[in-house]
């Protein structure tokens, strides 16, 4: 069986999305392959953020923080998010970092389970979420131990009544493999164990429903799939159940009950407002805002069944195009088990990736030797990604490795 150019342009001319390719503002020579790492530009964001610099900055001045709505931005940004990962609204905000956030929303959830001494977390994922649960044992005020496990699967198996917090990724930065949010909360609560996700891979290639599935706590950046621009602000979310119980340790005035009274005494605001901390980024909120409409109208199953389109067919042809090099596709081989990326271990990976991205497609690299590609619904195409392995065949071909400039090491990678 072989699979042309043809055969993916038809796949193109069927697609739902098709449309939305046009919401953003795209290299013609470029095949972008890394949007789970910093998401295209929208095509508004231009006009949008000149607007916010000449008129609302340059002219207006302090007024638009009332007359631009600039202090509620991160409530309104905060419910589109819930609108695309399934929270209603007052139980997200845009805000800090996902660091930043992360460290929020442990804290509180390490203070609702107080009686409890252990996190529980994957070894393998995010690094920066395994360096900030470190920190947060130590700044907690109390004698926590965390427990990584080696194998994802073993999770639910792990859970015990001496677990406070369970700090997981839906979705691996590295292998694609998606979890099972429904049946971790299940059993989760079955524990009194709460469990914070992030969802920085997850969040705009499929549908999340924390909601429905009752999650606790959950952080995400929004300059991957959802655009925001290079830096873009964060957000957290918390079921309105914690609320009134969740406290978190950088209580700055934008989380102040009456912000503007100026009073010595913190009094944190009610819901979700309580998780914001100092002055938010006005510029890269309107990114954000940008970003966020891209998704206007969109249905996140289009967006969820393109997405596994597009990586079963970035398999395929890699089969076939290329089988002789020793390129071994890592994480589930079901495409319903994995989320929007795919990643190959090849012992050169990172020289072939600079020869791709040298000839103009880009995906990026992930020690120790994985390849990342990332299919991004609103703006790949199918033909995209035969032109991509296509280029990635003929790389391997040419033993692009060889070459000295692509074993260069670059600070980002």
């Amino acid at each position: 069986m072989t699979l042309t150019r043809e055969d993916c342009i038809a796949l193109d001319q069927k697609d739902p999305l098709r449309y939305c390719r046009d919401r953003f503002l795209t290299a013609p020579d470029c095949v972008y392959l890394d949007g789970n790492s910093l998401g295209a530009m929208s095509r508004l964001a231009p006009a949008a953020l000149t607007a916010t610099v000449e008129q609302e900055w340059g002219r207006d001045l302090i007024r638009s923080w009332n007359k631009a709505g600039w202090f509620e931005l991160p409530s309104i940004l905060g419910n589109r998010i819930g609108a695309l990962i399934g929270a209603d609204c007052g139980q997200v905000v845009v805000c800090d970092n996902t660091s930043i956030n992360l460290h929020k929303a442990l804290h509180a959830a390490l203070g609702i389970n107080s009686s409890r001494s252990r996190i529980l977390a994957h070894r393998g994922d995010f690094p920066t979420d395994l360096y900030i649960i470190q920190s947060a044992v130590t700044s907690c005020g109390r004698q926590v131990e965390v427990d990584l496990i080696e194998n994802e699967l073993e999770i639910v198996e792990r859970f015990d009544e001496n677990i406070a917090v369970a700090v997981l990724s839906q979705i691996n930065y590295k292998t694609g493999a998606l979890l099972d949010m429904e049946r971790v909360n299940q059993a989760a609560r079955s524990q009194g164990i709460l469990v914070v996700w992030d969802l920085c891979h997850s969040a705009g290639v499929m549908p999340v429903e924390l909601d429905r599935h009752q999650a606790d706590f959950a952080i995400g950046c929004t300059y991957k799939y959802l655009n925001g621009g290079p830096g873009a602000p964060a957000y957290v979310y918390a079921a309105t159940r914690h609320h009134q119980q969740m406290t978190q340790p950088l209580s700055g005035w934008w989380s102040h009950a009456n912000p503007f009274s100026f009073s010595p005494e913190y009094i944190p605001a009610d819901g979700i407002k309580r998780m914001l901390s100092g002055t938010q980024p006005i510029l890269s909120m309107r990114g954000v805002e940008c970003g966020l409409d891209t998704y206007d109208g969109v249905s996140m199953q289009h967006v969820r069944e393109k997405s596994m389109a597009l990586c079963a067919l970035f398999v395929e042809l890699i089969e076939l195009e290329c089988p002789d090099y020793g390129l071994d596709v890592i994480g589930p081989s079901e495409f319903a088990q994995r989320g929007s990326h795919v990643s190959i271990a090849f012992e050169h990976g990172y020289s072939v990736v600079q020869a791709m991205i040298d000839r103009g497609v880009v995906g990026d690299f992930r020690a120790p030797n994985l390849m990342r590609f990332g299919f991004c619904p609103l703006y790949i195409s199918f033909e995209e990604v035969w032109n991509a392995v296509a280029t990635l065949a003929d790389c391997l071909h040419q033993k692009s490795w060889l070459d000295p400039k692509y074993n260069q090491i670059a600070t980002v990678t």
